[in-house]
């Protein structure tokens, strides 16, 4: 059997930004919009029914309420995708070409993206929350695989959604469970949709003094802060880094969303070429450089109301020629065509998200196409934006996460500078276990060691330092010690592919075949199709003890 202790804990990225609620509910599904904010509508009832018909308040649900049937034969893996309704439950089955048996089902809870762009599904196992690997997209109207999967060669395993990736599209997020990466006692998300506490924060008060109370009314908020709401969901840039002891999830309007999260970008790319960057292409048009903080996001869109197809133009117009006021102007600028977007703000591809047309957001005067993205390089250099405070451990951990994410170029900027921050991070979990992966991927062995063991005394459910660490007592010869590490750490993340491999490696090395195969079968249970896996169960039979 192949020695390979280094665990696979695929993170997948998702489109997203943040924020958090406090209302606590027990129920076993979320509860929609219409009935999160239903108390909202009987002061407010014109606002809230136009609201309902938004993307804002549509952005995910049950499953069946926005339902798209389809297949999807994906050639290079092999893998036939079926999304289909059986007795009125959503359904996702995949079946491997290479094992027809290798046949299965899952009931699909939830539905995530309001169809503008697309929808993917969600489903649960075993207290467990996965994302489908297929999604519908609007513009093809069809089903291919989620971004980045394209070309796997064979079925992927199960997709885990963290709550970093459910904020910007569900309503009172909640952690997953300690030591866990998508296990939740309860549920991930009291509420589908946006709900009208994500940009007006808690309205216990308001309600309970009959609106005497006041809520955050982001139009009385400074820039910054008014901004923030938007920002926390429109603007990704090309890496963001949560500030230290701060999770995303627990940013609330009327906060800067930069106390929260720091946002970089490589300098000179393209702000067209990747999604959700609305936000940043804005602040590049001549219309927000001379407006200055006058202008925002709700100078254009209303937030409680989105215009139908047909009404898009002249609402859109009507918002240009507010600034654009001049009388000739207005009557003369192009009366043919009253859709000002057609030609300043036309719709272009974003690279890291197939299939998906974003409105350019630069409001240019003269369209430009002739803008291409770089190829990464040494010479690249990672930019904070709207990001006021930004640290050097902020960018450290910049440079990390793009090294993470394959740009191999950045290794020595990135390990240069989290060397230099490592006298002052005793206590940030999130920069020492980047220092520990670094010391480790350059054969510092001792110094990953010490790093693992020093996140451990502060978070000792820690899965990240759980399984480097053991990845590191293996290697030494310590198998009982990596099992002693991993064992308990399995039982809380059956999924994780990685760790399962690994563990069972060892239980098998130690010989015990019968452990090392309860491990695998495990986590065939939520990646069924995993060759790798398979394999390692028929090699079981010839298990042999390591040598001590």
């Amino acid at each position: 059997m192949q020695t390979s202790f280094r665990p696979r804990l695929i993170f997948f990225a998702c489109m997203a930004l943040s924020f958090a609620m406090t209302v606590a509910q027990s129920v076993e599904t979320a509860s929609p919009v219409r009935i999160a904010d239903a108390t909202c509508a009987n002061c407010h009832r014109e606002i809230f029914e136009k609201y309902l018909s938004t993307p804002m308040a549509n952005a995910s649900g049950r499953a069946a309420e926005r339902f798209k049937p389809g297949t999807l034969q994906h050639k290079p893996s092999g893998t036939t995708y079926k999304i289909f309704m059986r007795d009125a439950q959503a359904m996702l089955s995949f079946q491997d070409a290479q094992d027809p048996q290798v046949t299965t089902e899952r009931k699909l809870d939830y539905f995530l993206g309001s169809g503008h762009l697309g929808i993917t599904y969600l489903y649960s196992l075993h207290g467990n929350l996965f994302e489908s690997p297929v999604a519908y997209y609007a513009a093809s109207q069809s089903f291919d695989m989620k971004p980045g999967l394209e070309s796997i060669t064979e079925m992927p395993p199960a997709l885990p959604m963290q709550p970093s990736c459910l904020r910007c599209h569900m309503s009172a997020i909640q952690q997953s469970d300690p030591g866990t990466i998508n296990h939740y006692k309860g549920l991930a998300f009291l509420h589908t949709g946006i709900t009208c506490e994500a940009c007006h924060g808690d309205t216990q008060q308001h309600v309970a003094t009959g609106g005497k109370a006041a809520v955050i009314n982001p139009v009385k908020l400074d820039a910054a802060r008014r901004d923030s709401i938007c920002i926390s969901c429109h603007l990704e840039g090309d890496i963001s880094v949560e500030r230290a002891g701060r999770s995303a999830i627990d940013y609330k309007p009327g906060e800067a969303i930069s106390e929260y999260l720091s946002y970089f970008v490589y300098q000179g790319k393209d702000a067209t070429r990747r999604g959700v960057s609305e936000v940043e292409q804005l602040s590049l048009s001549m219309c927000k450089r001379t407006s200055g903080d006058k202008m925002s996001c709700t100078s254009c869109h209303d937030p409680h109301y989105t215009p139908e197809p047909k009404e898009k133009a002249a609402f859109y117009r009507k918002k240009c020629l507010a600034c654009h006021n001049d009388a000739s102007f207005a009557a003369s600028h192009h009366s043919e065509n009253p859709d000002c977007t057609s030609c300043h703000m036309a719709r272009t591809g974003a690279e890291n998200i197939p299939h998906v047309a974003w409105t350019d957001h630069r409001i240019l005067k003269i369209p430009d196409s002739t803008e291409t993205i770089r190829d990464l390089s040494e010479g690249d250099t990672l930019a904070p934006i709207f990001s006021p405070g930004t640290t050097k451990r902020d960018l450290a951990l910049a440079y990390y996460n793009a090294l993470l994410e394959g740009n191999f170029a950045l290794r020595q900027k990135a390990s240069q500078l989290l060397t230099e921050i490592g006298p002052e991070i005793s206590g940030d979990k999130e920069a020492l276990i980047a220092i520990g992966v670094v010391s480790e991927k350059q054969g510092n062995y001792q110094q990953a060691k010490e790093v693992f063991e020093q996140v451990l005394k502060l978070d000792p459910v820690n899965l990240m330092a759980i399984s480097n660490l053991g990845t590191l007592r293996a290697k030494s010869g310590d198998l009982q010690g990596a099992i002693a590490l991993w064992e308990p750490a399995f039982e809380r993340n059956e999924n994780v592919v990685g760790l399962a491999k690994n563990l069972g490696q060892v239980q098998c090395m130690t010989g015990d075949p019968a452990a090392a195969r309860a491990t695998l079968q495990k986590t065939l249970q939520y990646s069924p199709a995993l060759r790798d896996v398979q394999q390692m169960l028929a090699q079981l039979p010839s298990c042999t003890v390591a040598k001590q």
